[in-house]
């Protein structure tokens, strides 16, 4: 049976998809060492079988080394295969260098990911110039998609929703949403000065005064996009929109600040966050049910588990690893 484990923040998420697949729920002991180093230890047998690791990877800066610890841990522990489940995958912005000298750390992230997992499981990655993920990961990546899930979510609880996307790119998407539930859509002209500016030009849609505006989106990070798109949108005299995001990363205070201006602002569960109200979990544990053994040669093990010599074993034995280590006086 497969076994899902949870990082911190994740375990809500985790329940979910266990329960939603019929897999165990494991779990992870961390902490911090009085140096700020981090203790991780797997409480969950793991020895042959498949382990899931779950952790979104929005913010990732402060918990990127438990999970790679973590992923170690589970693959010198036994695991026959070790993925990571990440809602939302981070670094995916910079996909070339602006300015000389700039890293592209999307590709940085993607390899060492690559060399820390063996597959991995992510929902609408920001892909702009990046055909797929298969461009940048070495290892099997499955990229799901959250539009039906909004789109039925915008179907039960809107009325004559007019489905209205951030830029001519988003068109594809937009109306996809659109045609699932038979409502008009519309996109915006989006016009990018910076990271926080950002200017938006609205079409003419009086036709369609009557409708509810729902704003829809991938990923709502600095918000400035919605949040323009909100002030314009009474100027044509529609109501105060809905918004609703795939992602919502939600930078500083651009929530408090879209909020204020909308009905409603919805999200995926893929950022814990008080707007979630789409789950993500059934999504993923529809693929991993449905998804074949692959064979040998697809599956990129990083390397086999490690057997315990005699004297690591020893000190195994000895040594409890609850226990803090001689070196920090006993003091956790």
């Amino acid at each position: 049976m497969r076994l899902i484990l949870p990082l911190p923040g994740n375990e809500t998420f985790a329940r979910h998809l266990a329960e939603a697949g019929g897999w165990e729920l494991g779990h992870i002991e961390i902490r911090r060492f009085p140096d700020d180093e981090s203790y991780v230890r797997i409480l969950s047998d793991v020895a042959d079988r498949p382990v899931d690791l779950v952790c979104t990877l929005a913010r990732p800066d402060d918990g990127f080394l438990r999970l790679a610890f973590a992923a170690d841990a589970a693959r010198a522990l036994g695991a026959n295969e070790v993925t990571l489940i990440a809602p939302y995958l981070s670094y995916m912005r910079q996909d070339r260098r602006f300015q000389p000298g700039e890293a592209i750390t999307s590709k940085t992230f993607a390899r060492v990911l690559s060399s820390t997992f063996d597959r991995l499981v992510t929902v609408d990655p920001h892909l702009h110039r990046y055909p797929a993920l298969s461009a940048l990961y070495t290892i099997p990546t499955h990229t799901l998609h959250a539009a039906p899930l909004l789109a039925d979510w915008i179907a039960a609880e809107v009325d004559q929703p007019l489905i209205i996307g951030p830029d001519e790119e988003s068109e594809q998407w937009v109306s996809a949403i659109a045609q699932r539930i038979s409502a008009p859509y519309a996109v915006l002209r989006k016009i990018r000065h910076g990271d926080r500016n950002v200017d938006v030009e609205l079409p003419d849609l009086s036709e369609w005064t009557a409708h509810c505006p729902v704003l829809v989106d991938d990923i709502a990070s600095s918000g400035q996009t919605l949040i323009e798109a909100a002030k314009k949108l009474p100027l044509q005299g529609f109501r105060r929109p809905v918004c609703a995001v795939v992602h919502g990363v939600f930078a500083e205070d651009s929530y408090a600040r879209l909020r204020v201006l909308t009905d409603r602002i919805v999200s995926s569960d893929s950022i814990p966050h008080e707007s979630n109200a789409i789950r993500l979990a059934p999504l993923i544990a529809a693929m991993i049910a449905s998804a074949k053994e692959a064979p040998d040669d697809k599956i990129r093990h990083r390397r086999p588990p490690e057997p315990y010599d005699e004297v690591e074993q020893a000190g195994m034995d000895s040594f409890p690893a609850s226990d803090a280590p001689p070196c920090t006086g006993g003091v956790e």
